[in-house]
């Protein structure tokens, strides 16, 4: 068989593509390394909930072509992220709002909150962040930083925040106002019948194989490929010429509970060091649930070894210098496109995958 693409990973940005590219009448072959499609947007039913096997994904986005894309092919049902976090015992709202100062501070106004957090910012005395915790309190003062960023950070990166470069983090918002919602974006929700049942209709059209490494598939099949789009690791697809990437995994413990409800919401991030989970998850609230019992994952951060799941990059200076070198065997090998958050070597949100995906369909001439 010919095909016209070899799509490598059944995540959403091969999805998306998946679709052009049958639309437009081209052969596609997508080979997946795990047992299902959709990736990490991967749900499934248990107890007659949607469970998001591996984390929380929330769609959000400001982009209204992705938001009209998305809607042809799933009912989104406008679910608000509304997250608590909890340090030691006590639950402050995120982000970081007015509900979150009058918490910490017991204040009242903006101008109250504003002049503690200015107060605080001063400590640096005005010198350029050196790491991730002078960026932080620069950004956000003392109390928020170690309160509500600390533990977290520290958590998920395996790292002292002092030992973290202050790049990592960018922004971190502060609203003086009682807004909670977690995105500004006007468009949020989750697809009522699950992301797999959307990941199932953008890869109609295709042959599928699940439980297929790529690796071990190329070498034995007979079949020829136009292009392959190639959504896994850079560093493993060129043999780890130059030395390792690192990635960042989580480890997910999940329980039924016999109850109708655990926490009182989807997300809860536990912000302080000694607890050893980022965050729970309770997923019957991410779609209105009122399932007599109720599913909670604890999310653990962990270093990535070699047949976990690579969730994200770890983009320090060390890793950005090591990925140029894979850029250029990259540009050695125009027959493959490296996409999404793994291909690319990218933190990624949902829409931003969907429009990456976008511009490898317009320059294919598929949209």
């Amino acid at each position: 068989m010919h095909y016209d693409y070899l799509l490598v990973g059944a995540g959403l940005y091969n999805a998306v593509f998946c679709e052009h590219a049958v639309r437009a009448g081209k052969s596609c072959l997508v080979v997946e390394r795990r047992d299902h499609i959709a990736g990490n947007i991967y749900t499934e039913k248990r107890e007659g909930i949607d469970v998001h096997v591996y984390g929380a994904h929330i769609f959000h986005t400001s982009d209204e072509e992705v938001w009209e894309y998305v809607n042809k092919f799933a009912k989104f049902n406008g679910f608000v992220n509304r997250v608590r976090a909890n340090y030691k015992g006590k639950l402050y709202s995120m982000p970081f709002n007015m509900y979150t100062f009058e918490q910490l501070w017991g204040v009242k106004t903006a101008e109250e909150a504003k002049a503690i957090i200015d107060g605080q910012r001063a400590s640096l005395g005005g010198k350029t962040p050196q790491n991730l915790e002078e960026q932080a309190i620069g950004l956000v003062g003392t109390d928020v930083y170690k309160t509500l960023v600390k533990g977290y950070t520290e958590k998920q990166w395996g790292r002292p925040c002092k030992e973290l470069p202050a790049f990592i983090i960018r922004r971190l918002p502060l609203r003086f106002t009682y807004d909670d919602n977690y995105f500004n974006d006007p468009h949020q929700g989750i697809p009522e019948e699950g992301y797999t049942a959307l990941a199932e209709k953008l890869f109609a059209g295709a042959k599928v194989l699940t439980n297929t490494d790529y690796f071990d598939f190329i070498k034995q099949t007979g079949d020829t490929f136009g292009k392959t789009v190639f959504t896994g690791m850079p560093d493993e697809f060129f043999g780890y010429r130059f030395g390792r990437l690192e990635y960042r995994t989580v480890r997910f413990e999940t329980e039924v509970l016999d109850i109708p409800d655990y926490q009182g919401g989807a997300v809860v991030n536990y912000t302080e060091y000694e607890v050893p989970y980022t965050r729970i998850i309770e997923h019957k609230h991410f779609n209105f649930g009122k399932q007599p019992k109720t599913i909670i994952s604890r999310e653990y951060p962990a270093e990535y070894a070699e047949g976990m799941e690579a969730y994200y990059p770890v983009n320090d200076e060390k890793n950005g210098a090591l990925m140029q070198k894979y850029e250029a065997l990259k540009a050695e090998r125009p027959d493959v496109v490296f996409g999404g958050r793994l291909g690319e070597y990218k933190y990624y949100d949902m829409d931003k995958v969907i429009a990456s995906a976008f511009e490898l369909c317009k320059k294919e001439g598929l949209r």
